[in-house]
């Protein structure tokens, strides 16, 4: 019986402490055992030493050098970091071209941490944005679509390139209706609101933030207040677009005046319409797939970047919904 020949590799640490790469008494080169069990992963001083198959060990050597770029750029390497490297690998996904730290810089939270795309689905999302007015971002939970767009519209307000950011919600949600709820209008709607407003607070100082508000260069409104305007050099993003009627669809998108983007983003999974009303985000997937400038962009559970278990609920859901068929 023929045996497949087993190739080594060393990586040398240069000009980096060992100790982030390789983790507090090893534990991320533990890490890379448990997912590369046949394989043979070791640490002397700062020299790391790989045998096993050559797949496995090309693998564990462009995931070695990915974890050197994550210090390099964040200064440390977190669990979450090396897990997600380790899951994109693990799918069949190259590391380098779609991994987030390959990506551009999007700007940085008011702590100073760097907002890149962290998975393929939200590299993708930043790069067709580009070079398209009107971007459909369509995923489960979790896949930082909303978070991404608003850290696009943020860095597009400070570099000038708008004048204003508009962030808009349809206020449906698990059958509640405004009139029901407690409160005058803005306590109706800032529930509804609440996500838009934790993803500013991270990308822009609250004093400035407050001036934005008060002056209108940002606003954060529900979905029936675009109703009848026109918006020029604007960011313009619709979250939660799975629950908009196909009409309130062709309305917001109307909306969008000269030197404008929009950005749609939703869960067709998780609508909360009426039963006999159909999504605006189903139904325009086929009326606007061919316009030059509209371009849509697909994640999955492989871009969730929450809890690891949030992964495994998307999957069982999706296995659930498959056998119902």
């Amino acid at each position: 019986m023929k045996t497949t020949p087993l190739k080594e590799e060393k990586i040398i640490l240069d000009h980096i402490d060992p100790i982030h790469v390789l983790g507090s008494h090893d534990k991320h080169i533990r890490q890379l055992e448990s997912a590369y069990p046949e394989s043979s992963i070791a640490a002397r001083g700062d020299i790391i030493f790989i045998k096993g198959s050559e797949e496995d060990v090309n693998d564990i050597k462009k995931l070695i050098e990915q974890m050197i770029l994550t210090v390099e750029r964040k200064g440390r390497l977190t669990d979450f970091d090396l897990e997600t490297l380790l899951l994109m690998t693990k799918s069949d996904r190259e590391v380098e071209a779609p991994s987030y730290l390959s990506s551009e810089v999007i700007m940085k939270t008011t702590s100073g941490n760097p907002i890149t795309a962290r998975t393929p689905g939200q590299k993708q999302l930043v790069e067709k944005h580009k070079h398209n007015d009107i971007l459909f971002a369509i995923g489960p939970a979790g896949t930082g679509k909303t978070y991404t767009a608003v850290a696009l519209a943020a860095r597009a307000l400070k570099e000038k390139r708008v004048k204003k950011i508009v962030l808009c919600r349809p206020a449906v949600e698990a059958g509640e209706s405004l009139g029901f709820l407690p409160g005058d209008l803005k306590e109706k709607i800032d529930p509804y609101l609440r996500p838009l407003y934790d993803a500013l607070e991270e990308m822009i100082e609250a004093d400035k933030l407050e001036f934005y508000i008060q002056k209108k260069i940002i606003e954060i409104v529900p979905l029936a207040y675009m109703r009848g305007r026109t918006l020029n050099n604007a960011f313009i993003i619709l979250d939660e677009g799975q629950n908009t009627t196909h009409l309130q669809m062709k309305m917001f998108l109307t909306r969008l005046g000269i030197h404008s983007k929009a950005i749609i983003t939703g869960d067709i999974t998780q609508t909360d319409l009426p039963s006999k009303t159909q999504s605006g985000l189903i139904s325009i997937q086929s009326i606007l797939q061919k316009i030059k400038g509209i371009d849509f962009v697909y994640l999955d559970g492989k871009d969730v970047v929450r809890h690891k278990l949030i992964r495994d609920i998307i999957d069982a859901y999706e296995k659930h919904d498959a056998e119902k068929k």
